[in-house]
């Protein structure tokens, strides 16, 4: 690690060379010792388990975006237009509801789950159509709809006292602070608290980590920023690749983040100048993520 103007800098290296098309949502399962990510485009789900080194897929018959694991065992799949319950032992997929399926154009994006064990969950024009993305909630397996008109909607994360929720509209450049109450439901209308605009990049995926910093993903840039509780950067990961997307704490410690990348809309040319693109990359920087509960759907 380096340090340059009290900006601490590290380097990512290559956790697994997996060329998705759209990298996405990783997500750390304590209970099986693996972590899930999304090859969205490529209707893949990827897992690694960090403690063997062994890697692998699942194939899926559509998009899938997340795949949070449940209380009580298994994943909840967010998919283009359904959540599904999935078994990795079996492979068994079962639909537990819709999702999206009044608006044909549109596909899951960013979620995470928070503090209360309910899913922030957003989605997208498959084509990032402008106003046709959405953020909503599913609370004990009801969804309600927390904000519409949204291009791009990412960086969903959460403080570790539950006040605070963060997300994007990456077409925006700016990152968004939500003030919640004690249920973790929306309070007012949500502050701009961290302005990347006019830098390199667009604020992507969000994970919090032990001291309540935001690391950020900056597509475009090749970056992942960490951010202090008033939105400045105070650390960088530096990636061999510029489409990063989101971030997230994985292993028993949750001290390695593990970030996934994309070559969406990459041509020959950049591909082969970036031939790792849409791999997943690792980093140890010495600070702990925050452990996530599992959702909970009752």
């Amino acid at each position: 690690m380096k340090s340059n103007m009290r900006v601490a800098t590290w380097q990512a290296e290559l956790a697994v060379d997996c060329h998705c098309m759209l990298g996405e949502g990783p997500q750390w399962d304590a209970s099986s010792g693996r972590l899930y990510w999304c090859n969205i485009l490529g209707k893949q789900l990827h897992w690694l388990s960090p403690a063997s080194g062994e890697s692998g897929h699942y194939p899926l018959d559509h998009m899938v975006s997340l795949a949070v694991p449940l209380e009580g065992g298994g994943l909840l799949l967010v998919g283009e237009d359904r959540l599904s319950r999935f078994e990795p032992e079996s492979g068994n997929i079962d639909r537990f509801g819709d999702f999206g399926t009044d608006n044909p154009v549109t596909r899951s994006n960013d979620a995470r789950v928070d503090r209360h064990g309910s899913l922030w969950l957003s989605s997208m024009g498959k084509h990032a159509e402008k106003g046709a993305g959405s953020l909503y909630r599913l609370h004990r397996g009801k969804l309600t709809l927390l904000r519409s008109d949204l291009t791009i909607p990412n960086a969903i994360c959460f403080s570790e006292n539950g006040e605070f929720a963060w997300f994007t509209d990456t077409a925006t450049g700016i990152v968004m602070r939500w003030t919640l109450d004690s249920e973790g439901w929306p309070k007012d209308e949500p502050t701009p608290w961290a302005d990347f605009s006019t830098s390199p990049g667009n604020p992507d995926g969000a994970v919090v980590d032990s001291e309540d910093c935001l690391w950020l993903a900056l597509w475009g840039a090749g970056q992942v920023v960490r951010l202090d509780q008033n939105g400045q950067v105070i650390g960088r990961v530096e990636l061999p690749v510029s489409q990063p997307s989101c971030p997230a704490f994985a292993g028993h410690d949750l001290k390695t983040l593990y970030i996934t990348t994309a070559q969406e809309g990459f041509s020959a040319e950049q591909l082969a100048q970036e031939p790792t693109a849409g791999s997943l990359y690792r980093v140890e920087t010495g600070i702990s993520g925050l452990a996530e509960p599992p959702l909970r759907l009752v």
